[in-house]
């Protein structure tokens, strides 16, 4: 039970990573792009995860940890922040090539404005609760910067993926936040969970996700890809 967390680093990596060399979306020839825009995301989560620590928005059970850890975070939690974007995009690549048509892309802009709206008004409601705040204000302040400035045209797409990376998300935070392995302060959610995973850690996945694919789109595009 000690590696508990690496075992659900492993199963959410061993799909994504098996399957990168397959010959049609040939996920591996991406790489280039992705693990820069990876890295750059994990610099900013990390620095919020260890502020976050600090200041006891949650905490790690060790009973469920390898033991080693770096500026007060576990290895699990900073290879989590490589792990989970290189399986999402793994996912927005695929649904690029299988699924043809942008679905989403005729309801796009209304989706951005009632999470813009929604998430904004939520997160001022609630400055005293830490994690609602930020996640709430500063997703709501990002999709806004997408959408309305960027105005990027994969925006429909990541919030196609967003959906699917729902199935796995749920799956794996479930284990991570039942044993628990990752204990919240009540003090600082809504205390609105989806079984046992704060509503509060969905925006915040989808505001890691977003951030990745757009400045992997960005890489993308700077090099006529």
């Amino acid at each position: 039970m000690h590696f508990i967390y690496l075992y659900t680093l492993a199963f959410t990596l061993s799909y994504p990573l098996y399957k990168s060399y397959e010959s049609k979306v040939q996920y591996h020839k991406k790489w280039r792009f992705l693990f820069p825009a990876i890295f750059i995301s994990a610099i900013l989560f990390i620095a919020w995860d260890i502020w976050f620590t600090e200041i006891a928005v949650w905490s790690f059970n060790r009973d469920y940890l390898i033991g080693w850890f770096i500026a007060g975070l576990p290895i699990e939690e900073w290879l989590f922040f490589f792990v989970t974007p290189f399986s999402c995009v793994f996912i927005y690549e695929v649904l690029n090539y299988f699924v043809k048509k942008d679905v989403i892309a005729p309801y796009s802009k209304v989706i951005s404005i009632t999470l813009i709206v929604s998430l904004l008004l939520l997160g001022l409601m609630n400055t005293s609760r830490t994690y609602t705040a930020v996640v709430f204000i500063t997703l709501a302040l990002f999709i806004l910067f997408i959408q309305f400035i960027l105005r990027a045209a994969y925006l429909p797409r990541f919030y196609l993926t967003w959906v699917v990376c729902m199935v796995p998300f749920l799956m794996v935070n479930g284990v991570l936040t039942a044993m628990p392995v990752i204990t919240y302060n009540e003090l600082h959610i809504l205390n609105l969970r989806i079984y046992t995973i704060p509503i509060e850690d969905v925006f915040y996945g989808m505001l890691n996700t977003l951030l990745v694919i757009a400045i992997y789109e960005y890489f993308k595009k700077k090099n006529n890809e």
